[in-house]
């Protein structure tokens, strides 16, 4: 992963979009000490991946659940 500052950044746009697309991930740095604040990434590695299919397991897996099993609302939160 490469790393630039903001300057770097500006100077450098359309090449850094370049490095994007072909698959970088860019770190960019700020200030003095140069902290780094954010990272840009191709969108194919931040877009959502397709919805689950429900139900691979049917008939191959299952669960049971006792009836004296209790969960609060309160464990449910932190959980």
């Amino acid at each position: 992963m490469k790393t630039l500052s903001i300057g770097e950044l500006k100077t450098n746009f359309s090449e850094v979009l370049g490095l994007i697309r072909k698959g970088e991930e860019i770190t960019i740095s700020f200030g003095k000490k140069k902290e780094k604040v954010a990272v840009i990434l191709p969108y194919d590695h931040y877009k959502p991946k397709d919805k689950r299919q429900l139900g691979l397991l049917k008939g191959k897996a299952g669960c049971v659940i006792k009836d004296d099993f209790t969960l609060a609302d309160e464990e449910m939160v932190c959980l």
